[in-house]
């Protein structure tokens, strides 16, 4: 695999190479100065072109990158429709193990880039396409602090999809049950542990994406036991989880409303955790 200096060197030259080619910029974990570094991180890069169609009509350029294992064009898709205007996307991770997410850019679409990117670094630009561009900061990610609103919402959320889980366990429509508990109600819990670490530093930090750093701000407990609660591979497991995730959604909304002067409808929380045991006995005893 190539270092990161030998890659980058290898896109600018080969941005160099190319006349449609009139600026470089990289973007994603790469440029962000609190991002763990290592072999996964992908070159998030922008090439502004003004002349989109020849570098598509003609892909041999791509090859000069190395020999790629699999490749996605999100813009030819069908089934998941493309999201970003006029600009086209070679996602393609290498022979090597490296990955490069390259963006070609019109001229048209250099603000939107701006706007959508908090974090960007130029690499080339000697037309002075971009703007001046600030240090790379993350602090466009930094977790929120919720308003009373928001950390109502969040609960009743919670709260309101654990019945959609008592009732597909009470169908035995386990697919039904265990996305609503992970894909709603697991990540409702996620969302207010967010909050719980950040108002632990100020609000000065990022969970990043999926919550993928959110471990670093749990105790260790807390980590096991976001762990278990994932595990839906039978009914009773199912049942299991939805228990433990209730409890240390409960346990985790009422020392948050504590700390913040916020009010927690327990008393909704506890009705809605005796539904669930009371259903999860009938289904025993059927």
């Amino acid at each position: 695999m190539r270092n990161e200096d030998e890659r980058l060197e290898l896109i600018l030259q080969v941005a160099k190479d190319l006349p449609q080619v009139v600026a470089v910029a990289m973007s994603g974990s790469r440029v962000n100065p609190n991002a763990p570094k290592d072999e996964f991180q992908d070159y998030d890069i922008v090439y502004v072109v003004n002349d989109k169609d020849s570098l598509l009509k003609d892909r041999r350029w791509l090859d000069r990158f190395g020999k790629r294992l699999i490749m996605q064009c999100p813009e030819e898709m069908s089934l998941f429709p493309p999201t970003l205007g006029q600009r086209f996307t070679f996602l393609m991770l290498f022979e090597e193990g490296d990955r490069i997410d390259l963006m070609l850019c019109p001229f048209s679409e250099v603000e939107s880039v701006l706007k959508e990117e908090a974090m960007l670094s130029v690499l080339y630009d000697p037309c002075h396409i971009f703007p001046d561009v600030e240090r790379p900061s993350d602090q466009a990610y930094w977790v929120k602090k919720p308003t009373r609103e928001e950390f109502a919402d969040c609960c009743n959320e919670f709260w309101w999809v654990t019945t959609y889980v008592v009732k597909g366990l009470a169908r035995k429509e386990l697919l039904y049950a265990s996305d609503h508990l992970y894909e709603n109600c697991q990540q409702e819990l996620l969302r207010l542990l967010s909050w719980h670490a950040a108002d632990s530093k100020n609000y000065a930090i990022s969970v990043g994406k999926n919550y993928k750093y959110l471990p670093n701000y749990l105790t260790e407990n807390e980590q096991e036991l976001l762990l278990k609660i994932r595990d839906l591979s039978s009914e009773e497991k199912i049942w299991q989880a939805l228990f433990e995730t209730e409890a240390f959604f409960h346990q985790e909304a009422l020392a948050f409303a504590a700390r913040e002067g916020f009010f927690y409808d327990a008393q909704t929380a506890e009705n809605v955790m005796a539904y669930a045991r009371k259903w999860y006995l009938q289904t025993k005893e059927d």
